[in-house]
């Protein structure tokens, strides 16, 4: 069996001179001579015969495609070696270190305060970290390894082959109407009686083209007059009786923080819902403390 040419501390260099777009940075970071962290660098393109980094006189360095390639399996490979060490110094049966998650922001409120708990009580040194953010941020946090995996809907654009979705929950949109509003007596409704009202938008990507097409399947088009980012904004502006709206998560209370109250109401008709998914980048081996968080968010109801 042939052994690799290149050495874990040069990848370690590597991805330290690639996250600051500097040796010099790197060199400060790792508390080591720069010439270490240049040799090192070189030497490892000159095994890989790649060249990893365009070097810019005065502005740092810039990864070259096949170094954006090398820094995923790099951070993959380090966190392999890290579990084995742990392993091989018997600490493998206790779970511990960091975690860090990608969460759609919608769903935090809903699924990050139990997850939490539950890693507290079975897990208690993993530390877990959250990044909450709309699809796109968590897909190029999941690229660039940022993340360790996303919890987030699947509102992934068709390109997104790179990436692995395993659906954990369905989240059906319904409509939200203020009380007072002349459908709040139903349970139902069909998005058809709501073409004379104003809508109000969860303007974030992706989210906004899925609530636009679900109108769409009722054969008309919705007169967006309001749009916010806030899932909780939404709702407020509908408690003033500005619009309708359609959002997918329900609280548990019809009360916003503004002391208005919406009536949510059951959409007529067969339309898909969104699915809550984990998803990670395809190829990336998760530590055994990630699988773990990755299991407790499969048990979490929505």
């Amino acid at each position: 069996m042939t052994t690799p040419g290149f050495t874990l501390v040069q990848l370690r260099y590597f991805i330290a001179a690639a996250e600051r777009g500097s040796m010099t940075a790197a060199a400060d970071e790792l508390r080591i001579a720069q010439s270490a962290v240049s040799s090192a660098i070189a030497n490892l393109e000159h095994e890989l015969r790649l060249q990893l980094f365009i070097r810019h006189r005065a502005r740092g360095l810039t990864l070259t495609s096949a170094g954006e390639r090398l820094l995923a399996q790099a951070r993959d490979l380090l966190t392999r070696a890290r579990d084995v060490e742990a392993e091989a110094r018997g600490s493998g049966g206790t779970l511990s270190g960091p975690v860090t998650i990608g969460c759609f922001v919608t769903l935090a409120p809903y699924y990050l305060p139990a997850l939490f708990a539950a890693c507290d009580q079975h897990h208690p040194d993993v530390e877990l970290n959250v990044v909450e953010a709309e699809a796109e941020h968590l897909h190029q946090a999941l690229r660039s390894g940022g993340i360790d995996f996303a919890l987030t809907y699947d509102l992934s654009a068709p390109t997104d082959t790179d990436l692995h979705r395993e659906t954990i929950a369905l989240a059906p949109a319904y409509v939200i109407v203020p009380a007072g509003h002349r459908l709040a007596d139903r349970t139902t409704v069909d998005l058809a009686e709501l073409a004379p009202d104003p809508m109000v938008l969860l303007d974030l990507p992706y989210s906004r083209d899925y609530f636009r097409a679900v109108v769409a399947t009722s054969g008309t088009a919705p007169d967006v007059r309001y749009r916010s980012q806030s899932y909780e904004t939404v709702r407020s502006l509908v408690a003033q009786g500005l619009g309708y709206s359609l959002l997918n998560q329900r609280p548990r209370t019809d009360q916003t923080y503004g002391g208005g109250e919406i009536v949510a109401l059951e959409l007529r008709g067969d339309r898909p819902p969104l699915e809550v998914t984990i998803t990670a980048v395809n190829g990336v081996r998760q530590t055994a403390r990630a699988q773990a968080v990755m299991d407790l968010l499969r048990v979490i109801p929505f």
